[in-house]
């Protein structure tokens, strides 16, 4: 059920139209995909991710799990049912967040012992395990259970966990079962071409129907990052789609689309909105400036969004200076509207042969973020 077709390349760039075909719909590329951990973007309800254009949304198999735990879930009727959604999901295996909490796992050649943030109890992972979760959470999208290190690593380090994670997607590939649902690879490799290069080139070799970048935001310097992104895409096929996990700012997505990433997702949009902070075409605005007490302007007078049509600056710091839920909810519908629609308009670039001209304006836009946010 899951299929891939790339419908054009860019001229200057290795940016490319694309649309994948799921179970539950379409998603064309490329495409953010707005974060709902646990089966839930926090304060949106379904109807309005729809209405702010998400085609794709991702969960996280390691916190369903946990809670309510993955065979809740499949008593539901599984999670689309389950969170009320009836397009693309996308789960993660967990391996991120499992690296996010080292102080509380152990990795072994087997999978990984954590403990469970909820209640301390003690808990192994396995990649047969990770499979599991995902069937049984039924998303369209599956990643397998993957070995990520932070920065900065010895390259020791490095090359162990690229062996551990080609072992794992051997060992998920084995057990995966459901053909509905379309399981990816996940390259890891630090910051290490080479290391990068042998990753993908040894999950290419098991042809997984796609293929993400993990192990990349994890503190290491954005252009060195960026330099990854370009060297891993040029050892991954052509005819599959690319996914680099975690990265979420519009710049960030727009150079990584440069280079031939089809699929993005981020806390970043959602979780800087909650803190204030709402995406503009003038740049970044921290609500909490005393500055807006008594401006009446939209977000953004550019954005046709239900809160910039609707509510001022004014109002909207009002609210959330007196800790009020609603300014939560209506900067995060702005933010994601907002990341959204700037993949919209790079898709549009693409089609139409702008696309460099596009990116050069969103990256002097972030270049003056710092300015415009004060």
């Amino acid at each position: 059920m899951f299929k891939f077709s790339l419908l054009k390349n860019d001229s200057e760039t290795s940016a490319r139209l694309g649309q994948i075909s799921t179970a539950h719909g379409l998603i064309d590329t490329p495409v953010f995909m707005p974060v709902g951990t646990r089966a839930s973007v926090r304060t949106m309800t379904p109807e309005e991710l729809k209405e702010v254009g998400a085609e794709i949304i991702l969960s996280n198999a390691y916190h369903l799990y946990l809670r309510p735990g993955s065979e809740i879930v499949e008593k539901a009727g599984g999670l689309h049912k389950f969170m009320h959604w009836d397009r693309p999901i996308l789960t993660d295996s967990g391996g991120f967040q499992i690296f996010s909490l080292s102080s509380i796992m152990r990795v072994e050649s087997d999978g990984v012992e954590f403990r469970s943030l909820l209640d301390g109890s003690k808990h192994f992972f396995t990649p047969e395990l990770a499979i599991d979760v995902q069937e049984k959470l039924g998303a369209d999208i599956i990643m397998p259970l993957d070995h990520c290190v932070s920065y900065p690593s010895d390259r020791e380090t490095v090359a162990k966990a690229v062996d551990m994670t080609t072992a794992w997607a051997r060992r998920c590939q084995a057990a995966h079962t459901r053909d509905d649902q379309a399981l990816f690879g996940i390259v890891q490799g630090g910051v290490y071409p080479e290391l990068r290069k042998k990753s993908a080139e040894e999950l290419s070799a098991l042809d997984f129907p796609g293929y993400a970048l993990g192990g990349l935001s994890v503190g290491e310097p954005i252009d060195l990052a960026n330099d990854m992104i370009s060297h891993t895409t040029q050892s991954l096929p052509v005819e599959k789609p690319r996914y680099l996990m975690g990265v979420g700012s519009v710049a960030e997505i727009g150079v990584a689309i440069s280079h031939g990433i089809d699929m993005f997702d981020s806390v970043f949009p959602t979780r800087v909105a909650r803190n204030g902070t709402a995406f503009t075409s003038a740049g970044r605005v921290n609500i909490r400036n005393k500055k807006f007490e008594a401006d009446f302007q939209p977000i953004d007078a550019n954005c046709n969004c239900y809160c910039c049509v609707n509510y001022s600056r004014s109002y909207i710091r009002h609210l959330y200076m007196a800790g009020e839920i609603l300014p939560l909810r209506l900067l995060t519908l702005h933010n994601l509207t907002f990341t959204i629609n700037a993949v919209l308009s790079a898709r549009d670039g693409i089609s139409h042969g702008t696309f460099q001209s596009w990116l050069d304006n969103i990256l002097a836009l972030e270049g003056n973020k710092s300015k415009n946010a004060q």
